[in-house]
Protein backbone atom coordinates (compact mmCIF):
# COMPACT_ATOMS: atom_id res chain seq x y z
CA UNK A 1 0.00 0.00 0.00
CA UNK A 2 1.51 3.35 -1.03
CA UNK A 3 1.50 5.71 1.95
CA UNK A 4 3.69 8.60 0.76
CA UNK A 5 1.98 11.89 -0.07
CA UNK A 6 0.86 12.49 -3.63
CA UNK A 7 3.17 15.50 -3.97
CA UNK A 8 6.09 13.10 -3.56
CA UNK A 9 4.48 10.30 -5.57
CA UNK A 10 3.88 12.57 -8.56
CA UNK A 11 7.14 14.53 -8.43
CA UNK A 12 9.11 13.90 -11.64
CA UNK A 13 12.46 13.62 -9.84
CA UNK A 14 11.23 11.23 -7.12
CA UNK A 15 11.84 7.70 -8.33
CA UNK A 16 10.51 5.91 -5.24
CA UNK A 17 7.32 5.72 -3.18
CA UNK A 18 6.89 4.90 0.51
CA UNK A 19 4.98 1.67 1.10
CA UNK A 20 3.55 -0.44 3.91
CA UNK A 21 3.09 -4.08 2.90
CA UNK A 22 -0.23 -5.87 3.30
CA UNK A 23 -0.89 -9.46 4.28
CA UNK A 24 -4.00 -11.59 4.56
CA UNK A 25 -2.35 -13.66 7.35
CA UNK A 26 -3.82 -12.07 10.44
CA UNK A 27 -2.54 -13.23 13.84
CA UNK A 28 -5.03 -14.18 16.55
CA UNK A 29 -3.59 -11.78 19.12
CA UNK A 30 -3.23 -8.07 18.51
CA UNK A 31 0.11 -7.02 17.01
CA UNK A 32 0.72 -3.39 18.04
CA UNK A 33 2.31 -2.44 14.71
CA UNK A 34 -0.47 -3.92 12.54
CA UNK A 35 -3.60 -2.19 11.28
CA UNK A 36 -6.47 -4.43 10.19
CA UNK A 37 -8.27 -3.30 7.03
CA UNK A 38 -11.65 -4.72 6.13
CA UNK A 39 -12.68 -5.77 2.61
CA UNK A 40 -13.53 -2.73 0.51
CA UNK A 41 -11.23 -0.39 2.40
CA UNK A 42 -9.22 0.77 0.48
CA UNK A 43 -10.51 -1.42 -2.35
CA UNK A 44 -9.36 -4.69 -0.77
CA UNK A 45 -11.03 -7.97 -1.62
CA UNK A 46 -10.01 -9.74 1.59
CA UNK A 47 -9.54 -8.76 5.22
CA UNK A 48 -5.90 -7.69 5.40
CA UNK A 49 -3.35 -6.30 7.77
CA UNK A 50 -0.99 -3.39 7.08
CA UNK A 51 2.40 -4.23 8.61
CA UNK A 52 3.83 -0.87 9.73
CA UNK A 53 7.01 -2.51 11.04
CA UNK A 54 7.94 -3.31 7.44
CA UNK A 55 7.63 0.21 5.99
CA UNK A 56 9.93 0.57 3.02
CA UNK A 57 10.51 2.37 -0.27
CA UNK A 58 10.21 0.86 -3.70
CA UNK A 59 11.11 2.21 -7.11
CA UNK A 60 8.19 3.46 -9.16
CA UNK A 61 9.44 1.38 -12.09
CA UNK A 62 8.53 -1.77 -10.11
CA UNK A 63 4.88 -0.75 -9.89
CA UNK A 64 2.44 -2.24 -12.36
CA UNK A 65 -0.10 0.13 -13.87
CA UNK A 66 -3.32 0.11 -11.88
CA UNK A 67 -6.05 -2.05 -13.42
CA UNK A 68 -8.71 -0.46 -11.23
CA UNK A 69 -9.43 2.97 -9.85
CA UNK A 70 -6.98 3.72 -7.05
CA UNK A 71 -8.48 3.91 -3.58
CA UNK A 72 -7.33 6.20 -0.81
CA UNK A 73 -6.99 5.76 2.92
CA UNK A 74 -8.62 8.21 5.26
CA UNK A 75 -6.46 10.71 7.13
CA UNK A 76 -7.27 8.76 10.30
CA UNK A 77 -5.95 5.53 8.77
CA UNK A 78 -2.75 7.20 7.51
CA UNK A 79 -2.12 8.79 10.93
CA UNK A 80 -2.75 5.44 12.66
CA UNK A 81 -0.18 3.79 10.38
CA UNK A 82 2.28 6.64 11.05
CA UNK A 83 1.91 6.14 14.82
CA UNK A 84 2.53 2.42 14.37
CA UNK A 85 5.67 3.10 12.29
CA UNK A 86 6.88 5.30 15.18
CA UNK A 87 6.12 2.47 17.59
CA UNK A 88 8.07 0.01 15.41
CA UNK A 89 11.04 2.43 15.51
CA UNK A 90 10.91 2.66 19.30
CA UNK A 91 9.39 6.15 19.48
CA UNK A 92 6.96 5.59 22.32
CA UNK A 93 4.77 8.66 22.45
Amino acid sequence: MIVSVNARNNHPRADTVLVVPLSTSIHKGEVPTHTVLEPGQPGLRDRSVAKAEDVSVIRKTYLDPSRERLRTLTSTQICELARKVELAMGCLL
